[in-house]
């Protein structure tokens, strides 16, 4: 499926990462070919990932959004960027292309031997009564959050309500905060926010909100929007709740995802896939070889599972842009799937994740094996180390990595990185234990926790611990296990697993005999590397024992809600 030659006009549906990178890559490429860049929206080239900060205050000009505009694109690139001008359709048998000018309403038709389509993801709007009143509003782009701030000053909105706990309702929620201490309340459909994380991973976060004096609201979806009944306090709207729940609002974001806009590419008979993306290949092609499709448009392969995928995320969109110029301009390049990398801020924790959770791994089928740790940021003893929740998931056979995810106040990004790259890269749990990777105090240990982690899991292959989950606790039977807390005292009375018995580590050997030899032993400690011990020392004494991965912290801050 490639085209027929170098096209001399590129035309090009769509700015922002996708649109844009093509379009920038496609002039280093050639200086001869026209290249026509056409976006229904002011802004061809704008920051949409820092939306949110804007709101809040921590990018203080609207400029200050745009990455870059119609004249500079034109001047360095000598790209024909059009703004306010909408594709409406695409005749592939005569290879044009019918725009509308926006403001005007004035058609005209382009002609292309190229074209890209950039044309992204629109915000998912469900039949819900009243979800578009004065006062609801998107995050999409630069319009969106003037408006957003606009309503903020000219209502002296003090309550907001964010619909869907995902990445930019999550930023919203702490921004909205930021702005002048709006009371804020989060409300998510399911039970946890974050879906890339898994539920105890996610936990963390919900702390965090509640830390802020968020109001957070999971496991129950949005009835209708509705305006305040006689009593309540007068806002824009009251977000009612299918348990019943009103929760008033003068400002409600509607965060609840968003979905490829595919409707173009659909009427000009373009193969579109079951997720509901257009279908390309490694090259960014479509079903037609002269058309390409790159960015939240597309479906793309999964590249743990090679399964079909949306991954609506802006470095993925870079790539495919500037693969999809590579191609059509005669260079080899592919693009080799997603692996969903992602890291977001929410107040003082950063939160990251690379590859497929466990939700994903069972769905596809896929064995594994879950291990939890609780590493410091950098060398323990050196001022400012701060605790990670750090969680990798391998196959049990192989060790390959398959997922990671990472939440702490300090060093997540840097950790999910090495991990994203691994991951990339195909390496096993002992490839990660045998990384070289920068140390010195400040920065990391002699033992970074991605080398800890691998070393942990080596120990799990090895067959000289076996794990447990904390999902597992509370269906124990206490005729065939136990759980033993091998903390110090001091750390137990600040709470313990209901039923435990307690043993601190370094007595553990002159106790055996306190512990029964027909029951399994489930160890925990503070983090689990004491745990690990106890194990060791059980395991050799005739024990059966399992190491509760991640122990005290992973199980309270699981079961805290």
């Amino acid at each position: 499926m490639n085209p027929v030659s170098k096209p001399n006009r590129l035309v090009i549906i769509g700015g922002v990462a996708g649109g844009a990178s093509a379009a920038a890559r496609a002039r280093r490429l050639s200086e001869e070919c026209e290249i026509i860049l056409l976006e229904r929206g002011p802004h061809v080239s704008f920051a949409n990932c820092g939306l949110p900060y804007f709101v809040g205050g921590e990018i203080p000009e609207e400029e200050d959004l745009l990455v870059q505009t119609p004249e500079s694109l034109r001047s360095r690139f000598r790209l024909d960027v059009r703004v306010h001008q909408e594709v409406t359709a695409i005749d592939r048998a005569n290879r044009t292309v019918t725009v509308r000018h926006v403001l005007t309403g004035a058609e005209e038709q382009l002609a292309y031997d190229g074209l890209v389509i950039s044309t992204g993801a629109a915000p998912l709007l469900p039949p819900i009564s009243g979800i578009q009143n004065p006062g609801h509003f998107t995050v999409r782009n630069v319009p969106d959050v003037v408006r957003i701030k606009a309503w903020i000053q000219e209502t002296k909105a003090t309550r907001a309500v964010v619909v869907g706990g995902g990445y930019i309702g999550l930023e919203m929620a702490e921004q909205l905060v930021h702005h002048g201490g709006l009371s804020v309340a989060v409300v998510e459909a399911l039970p946890q926010v974050m879906a890339p994380l898994d539920p105890e991973m996610a936990a963390w976060l919900h702390l965090e909100l509640q830390e802020h004096g968020v109001q957070l609201v999971t496991g129950s979806a949005v009835a209708a929007f509705e305006p305040p009944s006689p009593g309540e306090t007068a806002g824009a709207s009251v977000v009612v709740l299918k348990d019943g729940q009103r929760l008033p609002a003068d400002l409600v974001v509607l965060g609840l995802g968003v979905r490829p806009e595919t409707a173009l590419a659909k009427a000009a008979g373009l193969e579109i896939g079951d997720r509901g993306g257009i279908r390309v290949n490694e090259r960014m092609q479509t079903s037609d070889p002269l058309i390409y499709a790159v960015g939240d448009v597309v479906e793309v392969r999964d590249a743990v599972t090679g399964a079909w995928t949306l991954v609506p995320l802006a470095g993925p969109a870079n790539r495919q842009g500037r693969i999809a110029a590579d191609c059509l301009f005669g260079r080899e390049a592919a693009y080799h799937g997603t692996q969903g990398t992602a890291v977001l801020r929410l107040f003082r924790l950063t939160a990251g994740c690379t590859g497929l959770n466990e939700k994903a791994l069972r769905a596809a089928g896929i064995a594994y094996q879950a291990l939890h740790l609780h590493p410091s940021s950098h060398a323990s003893y050196f001022p400012g180390a701060e605790p990670i929740a750090l969680k990798i998931l391998f196959a049990p056979d192989s060790g390959k990595l398959l997922g990671a995810q990472a939440v702490g106040r300090d060093g997540v990004d840097k950790r999910i990185d090495v991990l994203a790259t691994a991951l990339k890269a195909g390496m096993t749990v002992e490839d990660l234990a045998e990384l070289e990777l920068a140390y010195a105090p400040p920065f990391g240990s002699a033992k970074d926790p991605v080398n800890l982690a691998g070393m942990a899991a080596q120990n799990v292959l090895a067959g000289d611990v076996v794990l447990a989950q904390w999902s597992e606790i509370a269906n124990l039977d206490p005729a065939k296990s136990l759980v033993l807390d091998v903390r110090r005292a001091g750390e137990r009375a600040n709470g313990a697993i209901p039923g435990s018995l307690h043993i601190p580590l370094d007595d553990l050997r002159e106790r055996l005999g306190e512990l029964p030899r027909g029951r399994e032993i489930v160890v925990h400690c503070q983090s689990g590397q004491r745990s690990y011990y106890a194990c060791r020392i059980l395991m050799q004494h005739g024990f059966a024992a399992r190491n509760l991965t991640g122990s005290w912290k992973t199980w309270r801050t699981a079961t805290c809600g």
